[in-house]
């Protein structure tokens, strides 16, 4: 079997996953990869998997949680196609809406796009779908756009100006090509979603049994699963939906609504004083609902209303009611079910329910069972058998050793500030500003700071900023694609003068940040990114102590240190890079977080790290 390598040279690293990958495929397996950054993961999977999926008549199936990871991968294919000159049809799809080209959507969200589509297509109120068949056949028009994508390899924003041209929807065009296609490169929702899954499938013609599935940043997939498996309703959400059906002409089924809201203000009096969460079962809801009327007639109604409402507008607040008490009927073992009383920015108070998962492998298990191999790479699927647990399926696990050079790169605890809640002061905040302006006055170039949040960073900020001989970048939360393009474009300008870009663990930066060369020397890691201590944090751990007798470490501690290692990832992205990782939090050096590292991270701890930073870079220089 040739191998479709894209490049010239296989490094050791690299050939080491590839022949990992090509055994589990011969052996239909599976496989769990600790592949660290700049190992060459992309290439190295779309290579071998594609080799045996040619050979085997198979579909590789490349998910990533970022659109930037698409372009990498359609990258990796045209290299192999141009380099070998193998026909290949390919497939880039995002979220049915980023590619839908009606005006508005953005705004909606994606349940609400969903339903607004499936309205759409049934009453033939858009053009772009409708073009795409005439009397029942595909039409001319989508014929020739086809023929014009055969083997043609393009990433999604390129097939969605071809598809405008031909007035055509994107979505449905890329769906009828997929259904030839080698390699189809999608979203984790493609997948992870049964429901999104179960269409995609169907429109593409494809068969999980004959695909392989190549999960990329696999370490996001337990939370993305878990997400995918959770709903909420809120008191909000129902006042909406009361209003929409009077609106609708429909008082009655708008007072049922209203009366389901106090239902919930109803249960949130069993709260405590101060008491913000609590746990409740499926009869506490349904049995409330019971006083009202028929729950499946109620259900009903309501999503009567949604359709309604959608006749006239693109969203409905009585769908989503519909869809939250079409899950709340759902298992029990793997979710909980609870409720939250919070204040809206008026002060307000509002109740939320929710029926949230907490086990991923629901999802990922099913995936194992049905597709023909399942892969899971990343760079930081580090401890693989907590991961193995996880996902809950049989597999191989496999971990690489880093292929940079250990001397290109600095790693220091400094162990003598904490952000830990009982330690917190503005005395504390003083220290720790000291130590990262400190550092980063001393690193010849640009630096990262990453935080645990918004909030301890700012309150930071406030000394720092006056200790900081360099230009300062805050990231701000919910900034724009093209906002935070920018700030980075400005950031890497300061390459060679050096300036500080401020974040928090879990923003926008704090991983997907790809700064390979002189961009970025430095990154300082403040704190520990753990999880709020909240309710379903707490039932988490409970929930993998009595399954793995690991609660503490599956739910708490490592998901924190891999976030960290996530932002420190930021610094190395090849192997003629150098740079200064510094951990500061006296907590880094506590055996249940320690004993997380690797050895060949050579740790060093000293609440003086200056004069090594200083030596490192001047050898660097010398």
């Amino acid at each position: 079997m040739e191998l479709l390598f894209p490049h010239e040279r296989v490094r050791d690293s690299q050939k080491e996953l590839i022949e990992s990958i090509q055994e589990v495929l011969e052996n239909q397996k599976n496989l769990i990869a600790h592949a660290p950054t700049g190992l060459g993961k992309t290439a190295a999977a779309i290579s071998s998997a594609l080799s045996f999926a040619i050979q085997n008549k198979l579909t590789v199936f490349f998910l990533t949680p970022m659109h930037t990871q698409h372009k990498i991968a359609i990258d990796t294919l045209k290299e192999i196609q141009n380099k070998f000159g193998t026909k290949l049809n390919v497939v880039d799809l995002v979220g049915k809406k980023n590619m839908c080209l009606q005006p508005g959507v953005s705004t909606l969200l994606n349940s609400e796009f969903n339903e607004y589509c499936k309205h759409s297509i049934k009453n033939k109120t858009c053009d772009f779908y409708t073009n795409l068949t005439k009397n029942g056949e595909i039409s001319i028009k989508t014929k020739l756009t086809l023929e014009s994508l055969n083997n043609v390899i393009c990433h999604t924003e390129e097939l969605k100006s071809i598809a405008e041209e031909s007035d055509l929807c994107p979505y449905e065009v890329s769906c009828i090509h997929a259904q030839r296609a080698d390699v189809i490169i999608l979203d984790y929702l493609h997948i992870l979603d049964p429901g999104i899954r179960e269409h995609l499938l169907k429109k593409t013609n494809q068969k999980l049994s004959n695909t392989i599935l190549i999960f990329d940043e696999a370490h996001r997939l337990p939370d993305k699963c878990r997400d995918v498996l959770s709903i909420k309703l809120t008191t909000f959400t129902l006042e909406q939906a009361a209003k929409e059906a009077i609106t609708e002409g429909n008082k009655e089924i708008g007072e049922d609504l209203r009366d389901i809201a106090e239902i919930l203000f109803r249960l949130s009096k069993r709260l405590e004083f101060k008491q913000e969460e609590l746990l409740i079962t499926k009869e506490d809801f349904l049995n409330e609902i019971k006083k009202i009327g028929d729950y499946d007639e109620l259900r009903d109604n309501f999503e009567w209303i949604g359709e309604k409402s959608k006749e006239s507008k693109k969203k409905s607040f009585s769908s989503s009611v519909s869809s939250f008490m079409k899950w709340w009927l759902g298992e029990e073992e793997g979710f909980i079910r609870y409720l939250t009383r919070d204040f809206d920015r008026k002060g307000k108070p509002f109740v939320t329910v929710s029926y949230d998962c907490l086990d991923p492998s629901l999802i990922m298990k099913e995936l194992a069972g049905d597709s023909y191999s399942l892969i899971c790479m990343s760079g930081t699927l580090s401890p693989t058998n907590m991961y193995k647990d996880l996902f809950g399926f049989e597999t191989e696990i496999k971990e690489f050793e880093n292929p940079f050079p250990s001397k290109n790169k600095l790693t220091i605890i400094v162990p003598d500030t904490t952000t830990k809640f009982t330690a917190r002061s503005e005395e504390m905040y003083k220290k720790i500003a000291n130590h990262c302006a400190e550092i980063v006055n001393k690193i010849p170039g640009n630096s990262t700071i990453f935080f645990p949040s918004y909030k301890i960073r700012d309150d930071i900020y406030i000394h720092f900023e006056t200790l900081c001989e360099k230009t300062t970048f805050l990231e701000m939360p919910g900034i724009s694609k093209e906002e935070k393009l920018d700030l980075i474009e400005k950031f890497k300008s300061y390459k060679d003068t050096g300036a500080v870009l401020i974040g928090v663990s879990s923003g926008n930066f704090g991983e997907g940040l790809d700064l390979a060369g002189d961009f970025l020397k430095g990154v300082v890691v403040v704190g520990l990114p753990l999880g709020k201590p909240d309710l379903k944090t707490q039932e988490l751990i409970k929930y993998y102590e009595l399954k793995f007798k690991k609660g503490w470490d599956y739910g708490y501690i490592l998901p924190a240190l891999i976030k960290t290692k996530q932002n420190a990832g930021r610094c190395i992205r090849s192997e003629t890079d150098k740079g200064v990782i510094i951990y500061l939090d006296s907590r880094y050096t506590w055996d249940s977080y320690f004993k997380a590292f690797k050895k060949e991270e050579n740790l060093r701890i000293s609440k003086d790290p200056i004069p090594r930073i200083i030596e490192f870079f001047k050898k660097e220089n010398s």
